[in-house]
């Protein structure tokens, strides 16, 4: 099993959670992170630390999200590595909860 990073971080893009994973399996876009699945161990550290609450235990992806199971894997494999925090988008807490944000997804 794996976690999942879902609609929530796009345009956000907070860090928080690269800084906590003990195998680096996160990887970054230019307004969305995402994780390998491959490399996750489901340790579970991730997930509280997001503090929008994007990241999900792919058992427990909301009701309409379950594509980003599959984006994660898709982009993870052409993304680079992240395993330092930075600043998140400057405009972060104006898109917190925002819905249908994929089509805002930068490739």
């Amino acid at each position: 099993m794996t976690f999942v990073v879902g609609e929530n971080c796009i345009k956000c893009k907070h860090t928080d959670c690269v800084e906590v994973c003990p195998v680096d399996c996160f990887y970054e876009g230019p307004n969305f992170l995402v994780i390998h699945p491959d490399e996750c161990i489901d340790c579970a550290l991730c997930e509280p630390e997001c503090p929008v609450d994007a990241i999900f235990s792919e058992d427990e992806l909301p009701d309409g999200q379950e594509a980003f199971l599959d984006l994660n894997g898709e982009l993870a494999e052409v993304w680079p590595n992240i395993t330092e925090k930075k600043d998140a988008l400057p405009d972060a807490e104006k898109w917190d909860g925002v819905e249908g944000k994929l089509q805002y997804l930068e490739r």
